[in-house]
């Protein structure tokens, strides 16, 4: 169980900010669509590389049901990924981003550069979304607060795993050390969502028990996403490559939406949407 200390307990009240509180106070999760235009993503990379076959996924993820498009232009899988320059994640965003955001879905960036979020943050790009939760590039705070209708999502990462950690407390722990961060920078925490980071700087086994006891952080009192989506944890309990982890994935998000998860971030979008309406509709019969 995580320790209080930092932090007094509270239940995740309403978000302040208009887009969460749009996104957030419905009966079911949102859905965040993936969308990464990058050539070594681990489950589709290069396939939507093309501006075309961009704005095409884009188009079908919302006509799926997503209610955010996560653009992605660095692949941030934690093993096997190459760096690439600001520069080169704005070149292959240059071409896409003002088209998907144009579909009229609200669209969040996936970087760790605060020069990216920047120049997303002007193509019309809605939410930040750090898979360093605010602690790689000293500059990510301030571009976001600059941004005064902009939410962040803040997403727990460690540069080595570590198997003898207690994962909650450690994800706790860097939740606390983020939110000072955003505090000094001016940013509301009304404006914050929290990430667990699934199969970031985690075993196999701590990506499943922070699914498991994904309710623990609800002590922060703030909206939680969980993207569990073809992630490697499955195949140690089932055999199986990215594209056959549908059935894993779901799973997973439906226990996180079960422990409180308000966003879900999914490759698979109608699979997700209908999996979340199912499972409320049996609960709806108790």
């Amino acid at each position: 169980m995580i320790a209080t200390t930092t932090r007094p307990a509270a239940a995740a009240a309403p978000p302040g900010h208009p887009l969460l509180q749009k996104l957030l106070t419905r009966p079911l999760p949102a859905v965040m669509g993936v969308l990464n235009v990058t050539p070594d993503s681990f489950s589709d990379g290069g396939r939507f590389l093309a501006p075309g076959d961009a704005r095409a996924q884009a188009a079908r993820l919302i006509a799926a049901g997503a209610d955010i498009i996560d653009v992605g232009a660095e692949s941030t899988r934690p093993y096997g990924s190459q760096p690439v320059s600001a520069e080169e994640e704005i070149a292959r965003l240059r071409p896409v981003l003002a088209d998907v955001v144009a579909l009229g879905t609200p669209v969040s960036i996936d970087s760790m550069k605060a020069e990216v979020v920047a120049f997303a943050f002007e193509q019309g790009v809605a939410i930040a979304n750090d898979v360093w939760g605010l602690q790689r590039d000293p500059d990510m705070a301030n571009v976001i607060a600059a941004r005064k209708n902009a939410p962040v999502i803040v997403m727990h990462n460690r540069a080595a795993v570590d198997a003898s950690l207690d994962i909650l407390k450690d994800i706790a722990e860097f939740f606390a050390r983020s939110l000072q961060i955003a505090a000094k920078a001016g940013l509301p925490s009304s404006h914050i969502v929290l990430d667990p980071g699934i199969g970031f700087g985690k075993t196999p086994e701590q990506s499943m028990a922070a699914l498991a006891r994904l309710n623990e952080l609800s002590v922060f009192g703030l909206p939680l996403l969980v993207g569990a989506s073809r992630k490697r944890f499955i195949s140690t309990v089932s055999p199986s490559e990215p594209q056959q982890r549908l059935g894993g994935s779901i799973a997973a998000h439906l226990i996180s939406a079960q422990r409180g998860a308000k966003i879900i971030r999914t490759h698979d979008v109608a699979e997700t949407v209908q999996a979340l309406r199912v499972a409320q509709a049996i609960e709806d019969q108790r």
